[in-house]
Parts: structure tokens; sequence; C-alpha cells
């Protein structure tokens, strides 16, 4: 017997266990509430902007049965669902009765301040684990959870809380998102435990019908990496047909029925569904006898008897499901069950109208004026136990966990030129080396390119994370190799294919395990910088969810000068300033990179609101970023003072301060610090007061200074850090820009005080070269720089 079921039979004895016409009962009340939900939102409540509102009755109708199962009877605290996207509103409803969620919240669904589309940790007031909504990430994340969970098991950190199952529900055409794929992979490699996906299997995704052929071949994907596939296709009715003479051919032509076919049978009804079958089952005589002995009615409500829709065999399945991998299950559902477009192909956004609505609250039994009465139409007893069902019976299920104490981090030696590439690997090097509790939480991981980011020296000291224990055969056979790869449960790094999509999603599960487990885990992961669009949809759901986690853009930009534009970012900049959740550095100094390394290891960790004097744009911590180089550039001998190291933090300081009323400043980030330095030495004689910005973080000095406008229009006094750092330059003073990276990132500094700025950057597809030919190509290098600050 697995730990997870000896764990939930010891709690059944203190608990609620609903029988199955009890769950039936239940399913109905959450059918109907869903519904009214979504009904409510579009035909009752005012509608000021004409819009339609919308709420996916259709897809909330076919997960109807199995959220029931799962929540009221199979799922205990610890845990973790994600829920499909269209779903949210039986969710909602499922916590509406468990006391989570509010009827104020439920009237205003997808209104300002209501329940929200698709459940959100972060939005919703209900006990939300992950969030949903971009199709195919809500999935797959539930898998790197599973990871999570056992890396902290392996240490021992999780004693006196059982594990987890992660499930997700999800409906059958979110199989065509990539990702799901690249995360089954991964998951194989990982040896994934503990982990459920619930094929919410109507066949009909948001245009069409689903292919008929493709969906074998899912399953045949998930059976050859390691999943146990549990098929619920036929109800308890149907069954009972097929055991009956004529009945096996009965469920043959179910088997062999087309999507589209089924679906719009399910639609027409009982008439139709007979003369379908009588025409297609001519020859079989007992077949047809058993078709004849059940009215239009009954004969629709056999055909329509999917597993998905089923108690009995919903509930078999999961109380019977294998325990020693993980496991598929595919519900065979209708869209729409219960409603009356089930099986239309165009119910996915559609809505029933005011007369329906009142059929379906009458078939109900909900008094009218008791519409939103959570109770109401359920049994009187049951009210009572909903609230001792082992799901709910801890309440609200989100942990919390101590912060980790940070202290001043080692610098490395500072001698001659270095990259802060190489400075970030060396920096984590002297962590590593330590025996520190930071040291221990940190957990670092990358999508194949760990040594190529330099995180070989952190790995080679922290071991490469993996449940069992495997050397490494090099340093077994005594070959000469500068990276050791042992392997074991203690190791600190979970090593991943080239996927970034599953890079972002393994950070996102990390960077909540202090939540989800309640254990703090301070993740870092890296990638080559131009690579992070190809996981930015990963990225964005993970900032969504208030992960916390520091990501290492790096190498980047056109300063990858030999490899070509294919590995040259040019927008991530950007992509820096406009995530929310993400605070963006690029330091040109390795000095600069330690300051704003242990301060991202508290920033991450960081909760409740802060001081009105911090950054107001996510004083309640987020995520970080650091764009790092290759390039190698001489580093300055220096100790910061805390001014200094403040401004650091808050976007920039002045490397070569401007005298007052100076009519010149070049403002620079990053890798091009030697160039701008250079273009300011051959103009000081023509401008002896002009100054030298160093921006470690645009994005953060654009977010105070918009705080700090916000703020001023509310009425309170505010100065952002940009303010005062161009307060000394006069009026009409030139500022030169200037950055591997687009030109925008920095333009907007003009705005500020109204100052022309001459900005440069790239704005096109790098080509391969040295260093000096594309700087010199994109007018970047110091003859540039000095051109722009002449030019009127």
């Amino acid at each position: 017997m697995s730990e997870i079921r000896a764990a939930r039979r010891a709690d059944e004895s203190a608990a609620t266990s609903f029988e199955v016409d009890e769950l039936k009962a239940i399913e109905r009340k959450l059918l109907w509430l869903s519904s009214w939900t979504i009904h409510h939102a579009n035909h009752l409540r005012p509608n000021e902007d004409g819009l339609k509102v919308g709420g996916h009755q259709a897809s909330s109708a076919s997960l109807a049965t199995v959220m029931t199962a799962l929540y009221f009877r199979i799922l205990r605290p610890e845990d973790r669902v994600a829920v499909k996207p269209h779903a949210s509103p039986v969710f909602h409803a499922i916590q509406y009765l468990l006391g989570n969620q509010t009827a104020e919240k439920l009237k205003s669904f997808r209104g300002y301040g209501g329940a929200q589309s698709y459940p959100s940790r972060t939005k919703d007031v209900d006990d939300v684990d992950f969030s949903t909504g971009s199709v195919g990430l809500g999935v797959a994340v539930t898998a790197f959870a599973s990871l999570v969970q056992d890396y902290l098991k392996a240490r021992d950190w999780m004693k006196g809380r059982p594990a987890g199952r992660m499930v997700a529900l999800l409906g059958d055409a979110e199989l065509d998102e990539g990702n799901i794929f690249e995360c089954l992979l991964e998951g194989w490699k990982h040896d994934l435990r503990n982990c459920w996906w619930i094929i919410d299997y109507n066949r009909q995704s948001l245009d069409s019908v689903v292919s008929d052929a493709l969906f074998q071949k899912h399953a045949d994907v998930f059976r050859a990496l390691g999943w146990h596939v549990v098929t619920i296709k036929f109800g308890r009715r149907l069954q009972e047909a097929g055991r009956q003479p004529g009945g096996e051919a009965l469920l043959r032509w179910v088997d062999e029925c087309p999507n589209a076919l089924y679906s719009a049978l399910v639609f027409q009804g009982g008439a139709s569904w007979r003369n379908q079958l009588k025409a297609d089952l001519a020859g079989e005589r007992e077949t047809l006898e058993l078709i004849e002995a059940h009215d239009d009615e009954a004969l629709a409500e056999l055909m329509s008897d999917l597993g998905g829709h089923c108690m009995e065999s919903v509930v078999e399945a999961f109380e019977s499901a294998p325990s020693d991998g993980p496991v598929c299950f595919i519900a065979y559902t209708v869209k729409g069950h219960g409603l009356p477009f089930k099986g239309h192909k165009d119910n996915h956004a559609g809505l029933m109208t005011k007369e329906q609505m009142e059929t379906l609250r009458r078939a109900h039994g909900v008094e009218q004026g008791a519409e939103w009465e959570p109770f109401a139409g359920l049994p009187d007893d049951l009210p009572a136990r909903i609230g001792k069902i082992p799901f709910a019976a801890k309440g609200r299920r989100r942990h919390e966990a101590p912060q980790v104490s940070v202290p001043r981090l080692q610098m490395p030696p500072i001698r001659g030129a270095m990259s802060t590439q190489e400075g970030f690997g060396k920096i984590l090097d002297l962590v590593a080396r330590s025996d520190s509790e930071l040291a221990d939480r940190i957990v670092t991981t990358s999508p194949d390119v760990t040594v190529s980011t330099n995180l070989g020296p952190w790995v080679n000291r922290r071991a490469i994370f993996s449940r069992t224990e495997r050397g490494d055969v090099f340093q077994e056979r005594k070959l000469m190799s500068a990276q050791r790869w042992d392997m074991g449960p203690s190791g600190q790094h979970i090593e991943l294919g080239i996927a970034e999509n599953n890079l972002f999603l393994t950070l996102a599960a990390a960077g909540m395990s202090h939540s989800l487990f309640g254990e703090r885990l301070l993740p870092i992961g890296t990638l080559y910088d131009p690579f992070i669009a190809r996981g930015l949809d990963a990225l964005n759901y993970a900032c969504y969810q208030d992960a916390r986690f520091i990501l290492v853009g790096t190498p980047s930009g056109v300063t990858l000068a030999p490899e070509g534009g294919a590995h040259q970012s040019i927008g991530t900049p950007l992509i820096g300033m406009a995530q929310d959740g993400l605070a963006a550095f690029e330091p040109a100094y390795v000095d600069e990179l330690g300051v704003i390394l242990e301060w991202a290891f508290g920033y991450i960790q960081r909760s409740g609101s802060a001081a009105k004097t911090d950054w107001l744009h996510e004083r309640e911590g987020g995520s970080v970023y650091l764009r790092l180089s290759t390039r190698s550039v001489d580093q300055p001998i220096r100790d910061f003072d805390e001014d200094t190291r403040e401004a650091i933090i808050a976007g920039g300081y002045w490397m070569r301060k401007p005298a007052r009323g100076a009519r010149l400043a070049i403002a620079y980030a990053g890798a091009v610090a030697p160039e701008a330095a250079s273009a300011l030495g051959q103009l000081l004689e023509r401008e002896p007061g002009a100054g030298l910005l160093a921006v470690t973080s645009a994005d953060r000095l654009n977010a105070g200074w918009t705080a700090a406008q916000k703020a001023r229009r509310r009425g309170a006094p505010a100065t952002a850090h940009v303010e005062t750092l161009l307060e000394p330059l006069a009026p009409d003073a030139r500022i030169v820009t200037v950055l591997d990276g687009h030109p925008a990132t920095l333009a907007w500094l003009g705005g500020v005080r109204g100052h022309r700025v001459q900005a440069l950057g790239v704005e096109h597809f790098g080509q391969t070269g040295t260093i000096q030919d594309l700087y010199r190509h994109f007018d970047i290098d110091d003859e540039a720089i000095g051109t722009a600050a002449r030019a009127r």
C-alpha cells in the first residue's frame, strides 16, 4: 500500500464520506450554481459596456461529475489541483459550499472584484492551488510540483506532512498544446510520481469536434512514458445494457461512432438516436429489441450514459487507481451535459436563455428567490456534513514558511577583467562552499545549459538531484572533466532538457513551495537570454501565480558576437520592464551583481506591505531577472557605501557625478560600460561637467518614476529615484542612452525632466563578427556615442 493511500485511510474515520446518491445530489447543486452564476453575469447583472461576459456553461457541465467526486470524496488537504480554466464556475461553486467563496463574489463573476474567469491564486478569495487560464500550463505545472515535493521529501523536510497528489483537470483540446508533451518527457526522465491528470474527453474544442483517431495516439504516448491510463468510458446503464442480449453490438457501435455524429445525436435526442441505431444495426435483431425496450427519453439517457457522468464509475475509477506511478484518467463526457445545448458543436461559448434557465431552476427544485442559497434543494443533513469532508476538514490549505536569513554575500577576488556571467558563477560557488541555511535552501535548474551559464561550480559542489544515487562515470574512471555530475537525493540542481517552458514551470512550482508544501526554496534558473521569449507564456504564468525565483538570462545581446543573430537577444530588456511580478536588472560589473543578488534573495521571500518609501510597484516582493553578459570588462576596485548599494537596487547611480547645471550625461546599462566611459573621456574637454550614469535596472527606475507620478496625482508627496538622479542636469541638457538591447529601454529618461535624448541600442537581428564589428555596425561603440552627444 502506498504512503498516500495509507495516510488517507487513517483519516477516513474522522471525516464525512458521502455515498454515491449524496454525491449525485451535490453534483446537481453544483451544476445549478455554476450555470446560474454565468447566467446572472450575462443576463441579470447590469452591463455598462455592452460586451458579452461569457462563462462557458457547457464546459463547466462536462466536468461537474468528476469534480464532485474529487472534492467531496477523493481529495485530501495535502492534494493540489489545477482546475480546467473553463470549469472555474464549478470550482467557485464548490468553494461556495465549503465556505471559501461568497455570494457577493459569485454575483460579480467576471466583474470587477468578483470571482475570476479562471481560477487565480492571487485574484480569487477561494482556495486556489494553481492558477489556470493559459491553456496547458496549469496542467504541466502539476508534474513539476510533484517533482518539487519529491525534492523536499528527499531532504526529510516534510516531517509530519503526508505527500499529496498533484491533480490536473484538463480539457481534451488542451492536449494540442506542445508544452504538454515537453512536460511528459521531463516527467519520464525524473520518474514522476503522485500525479493525476484527468482528461475531460468531451470531444469538442473551441471551434469544432476533436479528431476521432488522434486521441488514441495521445493515450499511447502516456503509456509509452510510464503513465497508467484508466479509461472511464461507459456508465452503469450502458454497462448493464452491454450484458444483455444484443448489448455487445450496441457498445461496439458506441466505440466506433464518429465523434461528430455522437455529439449531434446527443443534441438531437431520442428519436434521432432510434433512427440512427435502427439504420446502422438493421441486421442485429437482439440489439434492435434492446433499443425498442426504451422510449425516446430513456434511449437518449442510455446512449449518453458515458463514464465521466456516471458517479459510480468515476468514484470506482478514482478509488481503485494504481498508486505506483502517474495516472491519466480519460473520462468520456458530453459537453453541456444536463443542459439544453448538450452535444452541440457550437456550445462552447453558448448561454442558456432566460426561459431555459427557468426550466432548469424548476427541474433542480430551486425555489424562486433562493437561487443563491448554497444548500437549497439538498437533503437537510448534507450542509452540516459538507464541512467535514476530508479535503476541507483542516480549513484553508495554504502554508507559510519562515524566511531564510540572507548574510552579506562573499565576493570573489576582483582582479583585472571579468564578465558578469563569470562573476555570477563565482559568487554562487562561494555560497555553495558555505555552511549556511541560504546555501541549503537554494535549488538551481537549467534547460541543458548548466555549464554554459556558469552553474557548473555550484553543481560540482552541490550535485544534481535524483531520487536514486548515481555516480559520475567519468570521475569513477578517472577521466579528466571540469564537471562532477554526481546525482542523488541530496543534490540541489534539477537538470532539465532543452525546453524553456519546462524551466519556467519548474521555477513556478519551486517558487511556490513555501505555500504549497510549507517549505521554502530559493530557486535560481538559468538560460540563454534570447530564449526567454520561447518560454514567455510560462514565465508570465509563473509570475501571475506570484511564484518567487531568480531568473538569470545569460549570455545576452549582440555582445555574444560570434554566435550570430539566433543567439543574440534584442527585446529582453523590454520584457523585463513590462513583465509584472519581475524586477529586472542588467549590471555592468561584478560588484554591482553581488549587491543585486544579495538583495534578490531577500526580495523573493518578501511578503506583506513594506514601507511607503519602498518601490511601490512591487513592495510585497516578487521574482528577479538578471540579464548578464559573457563579455569580460575591467573591474573597478571599490567598496560601496550603503547609499550606493541602495542606489544600485533602486536602478542606478552616477559613476561620474555631473556638475550642477551640466549640459550632457551618458546613461548606459550592462556590457557597453567601457564604450560609455571611453566616449565620456573624449567629451570631457568639451563638456567638463558631464556625468556618467550607470543604469543597473531600467525596470526599477521606470517603475519608481511611474509610481511617484501616481502618488502625486493622488496628493501624496513622492520623488522617484530617477528624478533625484537627473536633478543636477541643466533643463536643456542632452542625455545619450546606450545599451546592448532595444533603445526604447532607456529612451524614456527624457520624459522625466524634459531632457533631450539620443537613444542608442540594437533594433535589428545581429550577425556574426567581433564585438567591435557589431558595436560599430549598430552604432553603440564609443565613436557613435560621441557623435550622438554632439548632435543637435
